[in-house]
């Protein structure tokens, strides 16, 4: 691999032209692909088989009018006071004249309902005053029947379309497509309907409704670059050479970005799939970028010339890019054992924005790096070289560079190993408290018409409604209209019942009067722990008195299954990735110790991320400086995509600072002094990559979706906490204290492990540094006094 990489890379920095315009070729491909075959992103989440699907499916069939998806409509006097006539007269005819639209099944008008039931209160109220005052026996079936109703009415108190002081309303949306089917389209043509607002109402809109695709890039994404940039320039001191990781990371984002979304007509893709490739492409892009120039300059300040340097950089640090790029990609593919469709679909867009970023970094970079020439150092950088050869001062600082590293004193080393696990443990701890879920209104920005809408419906209505659940019941056998309301009853009853509902109501029932369905309203919202816990009781209530299978579905519940299925699923693909982990570092370190603490502080900087993010956005510690309005639960796919991604760049950090102990031990060095060795060579660079991806990851914190701020903050958090607390503090501690132990490796292993070879170290004995005459540009490159490259670490 080293080899052809070498060739690769000196074929792209001469035709460096060729190479560039192929790249933009397929930048344009890719977006004119998009242009034309792009669909639409959609806003929620499902998994097949879960039991709110079940109930959904088998609702599509035999009560279709009860499957659809629903959304709100909050409509609030600007003075709060009642709504005036004329007010409910144009809400009205809004609403009459939204009848007709596209994928609209009903437009609940709260006024004509709220009408509806005081009429049927009063008539019932009317019955029971004759049967009271009637002379004669009245029929017992008739009796019952009020007797009935009334009941019905009394558990369905609490479900109101205007508030009790008149001065807001809900105005229920029913879609003819289930929630997850529901197009962006019908959600517009829906909001359209309250452009031109009506005088002295404000309205607002639903998440359901108003759930906007979180856009690409913005604010805070520039931010996170502009300080990558800053971190570069420091690092490389020339505009030009902090420009080129910069530049090479864009154009792969934009072909891996643009290549995703333009499968989203065929593909049904998450709102949050893109600006996760988006993420993961922006940030190895720049680091793997990054890996190469760095090799390339200090190559050339050596005396390489430039088409050799371009090449070996390739060949060397190119190769171990490649080796790291393929353990983040094998991380992220391996989400698909996960069984869960859509963050399968994340694993694999991820994984196919860093396959991209690699090969703009091995083909792409070269090419630049060969249309910039010498100019990738700057003129006193480019002065010193021709002065290296007759300047003391240059020959002493070479002597020093060259010389053994010191290694670290046995207490300092111990010291270090303690304070590290410690802080780290102590960071974890909230990870115990850990709830996940789906972000609901209550935690969005305060100044979005979801959080308006959410927060009107808690004060006016009772928080419970904006949670409510979808109780399906079968009815083995259908009888009589009489029959049929004594079995709502007994249902309802039965449901009303349980601790935490606050009402029930009897949506309506099949065409056979097999199947009926109940609006049932919880306590509180649907993120809080007593829904969770109140689905699973109407759940284990079935069959309700020995009879009547019910079930349970509803957006509230729909997400609840979703973040237990993805809970179920994490220890599973933590399994998988921690066993990759070894099998990985063990062929590359040939060692038994080094893999598994590596492996153990992956572990530990994985459950101190997750930590941070209950920590912040849970439990609301710091909530001012993150944007955290209304702290909750924690979003119920982040646990397991942050496992595939902290993985991939763990290992990154770990094969840049391991395989540098490795060479020095190998090559002669003790082990201690190996260690000390390894950590001098590579941590320049795996600081600022460290920082370089902290920054990118950092931008998304800010992002005006609250899907994608704990991830930023989560993958932010974790490669600061893996980099520097766990690559390059604790393990070269633990690595100092077993000594020669840390290489240790049974014989047996060690005849049948492959030789991976991931720096390409071989690749300098192959092609030994030549000392050139010629004009700088490498085009007239002649070797005048071979002599062997540098050892690399």
């Amino acid at each position: 691999m080293a080899e052809l990489l070498y060739r690769l890379g000196r074929t792209a920095s001469h035709r460096a032209k060729t190479v560039i315009a192929i790249w933009v070729a397929v930048l344009v491909a890719v977006g004119a692909a998009f242009a034309v075959a792009g669909g639409t992103l959609a806003t929620t989440m499902s998994i097949p088989g879960t039991p709110t699907e079940q109930v959904t499916e088998r609702l599509q069939s035999q009560f279709p009018e009860a499957s659809g998806g629903t959304g709100r409509i909050v409509l609030q006097t600007d003075d709060g006071s009642a709504f005036t006539p004329e007010q409910q007269a144009q809400i009205s005819e809004r609403l009459a004249s939204g009848a007709s639209l596209d994928g609209v099944m009903q437009l609940v008008d709260p006024f004509a309902t709220e009408a509806q039931r005081a009429e049927q209160a009063a008539t019932l109220e009317a019955s029971a005053e004759q049967i009271a005052a009637s002379p004669v026996p009245v029929p017992e079936e008739q009796v019952a029947q009020v007797e009935q109703g009334q009941a019905l009415l009394d558990m369905a108190t609490e479900i109101r379309t205007v508030s009790e002081d008149g001065s807001a309303a809900v105005v229920t949306v029913a879609f003819v497509d289930p929630q997850m089917d529901v197009t962006p389209e019908v959600k517009d043509s829906v909001v359209a309907l309250f452009d031109e607002p009506v005088d002295g109402v404000t309205a607002d809109f639903s998440s359901e409704l108003a759930d906007a695709v979180p856009s690409l890039v913005g604010a805070g994404e520039i931010v996170g670059l502009v300080v990558a940039a800053i971190v570069l320039v420091i690092m490389l001191g020339t505009l030009v050479g902090a420009g080129l990781p910069i530049l090479s990371a864009i154009v792969g984002v934009g072909v891996g970005a643009l290549g995703a979304m333009s499968l989203s007509g065929v593909v049904e893709m998450t709102s949050v799939t893109p600006v996760l490739g988006l993420m993961l492409g922006l940030a190895v892009g720049i680091d793997y970028s990054l890996f190469i120039v760095n090799r390339h300059r200090r190559q050339l300040k050596q005396g390489y010339g430039v088409h050799e340097s371009i090449a070996l950089a390739t060949g060397t640090s190119g190769n171990a890019v490649v080796f790291a790029g393929a353990t983040v990609i094998i991380a992220l593919l391996a989400l698909n054992v996960s069984g869960i469709p859509f963050l399968g679909l994340m694993g694999t867009v991820g994984a196919l924005c860093v396959a991209i970023a690699v090969l703009v970094a091995v083909t792409f970079t070269p090419a630049m790096l060969g249309l910039v020439g010498e100019r990738i150092l700057s003129r006193k950088e480019r002065a010193r070289v021709g002065q290296a050869a007759s300047d003391p001062a240059a020959r002493e600082a070479a002597a020093r560079a060259l010389a053994p590293a010191k290694p670290m004193s046995t207490p300092r080393a111990v010291g270090r190993v303690l304070v590290g696990i410690a802080a780290l443990l102590l960071v974890a701890l909230p990870a115990l408290d850990l709830r996940l879920n789906l972000p609901d209104g209550s935690s969005e920005s305060h100044d979005t018409t979801q959080y308006q809408a959410y927060a009107a419906v808690a004060e006016k209505f009772g928080e419970g409604q904006n949670g409510t659940l979808l109780v399906v019941a079968d009815v083995p056998v259908a009888g009589s209209e009489a029959e049929a309301l004594g079995t709502q009853v007994q249902i309802a009853e039965a449901l009303f019942a349980q601790d935490d509902v606050v009402a029930v109501a009897p949506i309506g029932s099949s065409e056979d009067g097999t199947v009926t369905a109940f609006q049932v309203v919880p306590a509180e919202g649907p993120t809080a722990e007593s829904t969770e816990t109140l689905v699973h009781t109407l759940r284990d209530l079935s069959p309700v008195d020995g009879t009547y299978e019910i079930g349970v579905a509803g957006s509230a519940s729909g997400n609840i299954d979703i973040s237990e299925k993805l809970a179920s699923a994490l220890p599973v693909y933590l399994l998988v990735v921690v066993g990759l982990s070894l099998v990985i570092l063990v062929i590359v370190f040939r060692s038994i110790f080094v893999p598994v603490i590596a492996t153990l502080g992956f572990i530990l900087s994985y459950f101190a991320a997750l930590g941070g993010v209950v920590a912040i956005y849970q439990w609301g510690w710091l909530a001012s400086v993150f944007g955290v309005e209304t702290p909750g639960p924690i979003l119920n796919f982040l646990p397991t995509i942050l496992v595939g991604i902290l993985f991939g760049l763990a290992m990154d950090y770990m094969l840049f600072l391991g395989s540098g102990m490795r060479e020095a031990y190998v090559h002669g060095a003790p082990a201690r002094v190996a260690v000390a060795e390894g950590v001098r060579a590579g941590r320049a660079v795996v600081t600022a990559a460290a920082i370089i991806m902290v920054s990118v990851f950092g931008g998304f914190v800010f992002s005006h979706s609250t899907m994608i701020r704990p991830i930023g903050f989560a993958l932010a958090f974790g490669v600061l906490l893996d980099a520097f607390l766990v690559r390059m503090l604790i393990i070269p501690a633990l690595m100092h204290l077993v000594g020669d132990k840390a290489w240790w490796l049974p014989r047996w292993l060690d005849r049948i492990l492959p030789d991976v070879d991931v720096e390409g170290s071989a690749l300098t004995r192959h092609h030994p540094h030549a000392e050139v005459e010629g004009d700088g540009d490498g085009k007239d490159e002649q070797p005048v006094s071979p002599e062997p490259g540098p050892a690399t670490r």
